[in-house]
């Protein structure tokens, strides 16, 4: 899908709005909000034109299904997609994952998923020593198969002799393209250094396969500077060591794990942002805070936007405006910094006030340049 232009040269994106569950529907309506003053201040540059879709836990209960049929057609229609939350106590955890977000992951070739994380002005991390310069990493997911294949299944599960499998599938395709994004990644980094992320002294298959893979992908960037860690080792690392990491490239389950990780070192996991990728740019791609549904929290108007925010971002960059995200990215970490936050960045502010926040924050940083 390419952006439609006016006769005045605006570009307009159509973005496909999925609120999803508990404080998804808050925070991607704060997102929203957000990028709808950054386009009114934008005046003339581009536009916003959300189609928002009701896929959600509580209407999955009512009428049995999380998409419609055409569910995937009505997405591709769109430029990007942003998603809030999805899972709700009363559905079980895999029906909404493989109702909604995999599905969508899977069809539309999303197959890289980047989760930078790095200490936003203005935030005390929880490791003592560890200052902005220490920790800024990009963790770069395979996000179409290893451990989240969906292969496997149960015999016999309601006796006592149930036994179920789950079958992780790695494929030379698709470990050689996400070992060949990471490796860009971290060639266009300052460091230009990359580590893998592997547990092949135990899992003897698949992963000795990533291991020799990346092993052969290495060989075409001799600039990039890349060692190798057991992932139990590398929960240490990033915890004792955190400055010697950069960009970081792991397994579906292995990078969901460690990514989880890392944005509490880096403060809290609701500032985390992550990008669903089709590199190929041949479908829309889709942006969302990393975060839950947060059921306990629902409601209250409490969550933290920050992670939503930085997701926005992260989706207004893939889709060429590079300034306008460094402009977004500037207004949030000057919020931060002065000390709007809210309870899990040791603040006192609710959702709304760091939204406004951030919305008078983009006036100052626009209007200056």
């Amino acid at each position: 899908m390419s952006p439609n232009t006016t006769n005045d040269s605006k570009r307009v994106f159509k973005i496909a709005s999925i609120p999803g569950d508990g404080i998804g529907t808050e925070i991607t309506s704060a997102a929203i909000e957000v990028l709808q003053k950054l386009a009114f201040i934008e005046e003339g540059k581009f536009s916003f034109e959300f189609n928002h879709f009701d896929w959600s836990s509580e209407n999955y209960v009512k009428r049995g299904w999380y998409m419609p049929a055409d569910g995937m057609d009505q997405l591709k229609k769109n430029d990007a997609i942003y998603f809030g939350a999805v899972g709700w106590p009363n559905v079980p955890d895999h029906i909404s994952l493989w109702g909604l977000i995999l599905p969508i992951r899977n069809s539309l070739n999303q197959y890289v998923n980047v989760r930078p994380t790095r200490i936003l002005r203005g935030i005390t991390p929880p490791l003592a020593k560890c200052g902005p310069n220490d920790l800024d990493w990009v963790i770069v997911r395979e996000n179409s198969e290893g451990e989240y294949a969906g292969h496997g299944g149960t015999t016999h599960g309601h006796s006592s002799h149930a036994v179920a499998t789950e079958v992780s599938i790695f494929t030379r395709v698709g470990i050689e393209r996400i070992t060949r994004f990471a490796f860009e990644t971290a060639k266009s980094r300052p460091r230009k250094k990359l580590t893998m992320v592997t547990k092949s002294n135990a899992q003897r298959h698949g992963m000795v396969l990533w291991d020799t893979v990346f092993a052969e992908v290495a060989k075409e960037y001799p600039d990039v500077q890349w060692d190798k860690m057991l992932v139990d080792a590398m929960t240490v690392r990033m915890t004792l060591q955190p400055q010697t990491l950069d960009t970081i490239v792991a397994t579906n389950l292995h990078a969901d794990i460690l990514s989880d990780l890392a944005a509490a070192l880096s403060g809290s996991i609701g500032i985390a942002p992550s990008s669903n990728l089709d590199p190929t740019r041949q479908n829309p791609s889709m942006f969302e805070p990393i975060h839950g549904s947060a059921p306990d929290i629902a409601g209250k108007g409490i969550a933290n936007p920050v992670g939503a925010f930085w997701s926005a971002a992260e989706m207004v960059r893939w889709l060429g405006m590079e300034e306008a995200a460094d402009a977004l990215m500037k207004a949030i970490e000057n919020v931060t910094e002065a000390g709007v936050r809210t309870k899990d960045l040791h603040g006192s502010s609710d959702t709304k006030a760091v939204t406004e926040a951030v919305c008078k924050e983009l006036e100052s940083v626009l209007g200056s340049r």
